[in-house]
């Protein structure tokens, strides 16, 4: 029986997704940045290379800088226990009520990110970009609990990402 659930959620999350791929990602109506920043944990994300060393505990941690800007620190545990950190730096694009930035941790590479999924409490963000090769759900807890989690997991879906691809982060309590 939990094998037919499985399947027929994965079947309408394609079904989903192949609907919305045709429109373009759009970004949730405005984010309060001053809510937005402080400590956020990765619940899970699309695998990209430049994390391809993380195996745990992945946090991005937003302030502002004296500038406006908003400085991004990424953060992960490796294999060895260690941790791995880098820095960057986050513009607000205008015009989008800040649910779109430009982040760069290496300049002048600069990257889409944008809010997609917003919780009214700020308590998890859905992250991704205009192309949908880049996802994070975010939590202000390391877990989500399960209502929460299925209502990030739905705006993707909504916004034509294809969660098959979705790779869960650990994180210790």
């Amino acid at each position: 029986m939990l094998k037919t659930i499985t399947l027929c959620s994965a079947l309408l999350i394609s079904c989903a997704s192949w609907a919305a791929d045709d429109a373009p990602v759009r970004t949730v109506a405005e984010v309060d940045l001053n809510r937005y920043l402080g400590q956020w944990y990765e619940i899970a994300k699309f695998a990209m290379y430049f994390q391809r060393n993380c195996v745990a505990d992945t946090t991005a941690n937003y302030s502002k800088n004296p500038d406006g800007s908003i400085k991004v620190v990424n953060r992960c545990r490796k294999e060895s226990g260690e941790f791995d950190q880098a820095e960057g730096k986050a513009t607000v694009v205008e015009n989008t009520q800040n649910s779109q930035l430009k982040v760069s941790f290496f300049w002048p590479f600069k990257s889409d990110y944008w809010v997609i999924g917003l919780d009214a409490d700020y308590q998890w963000a859905v992250v991704g970009n205009p192309n949908r090769k880049y996802l994070w759900i975010l939590s202000r807890t390391p877990s989500l609990p399960e209502p929460a989690l299925q209502a990030a997991q739905k705006a993707a879906i909504d916004q034509g990402y294809d969660l098959r691809e979705l790779d869960y982060t650990k994180q210790q309590k």
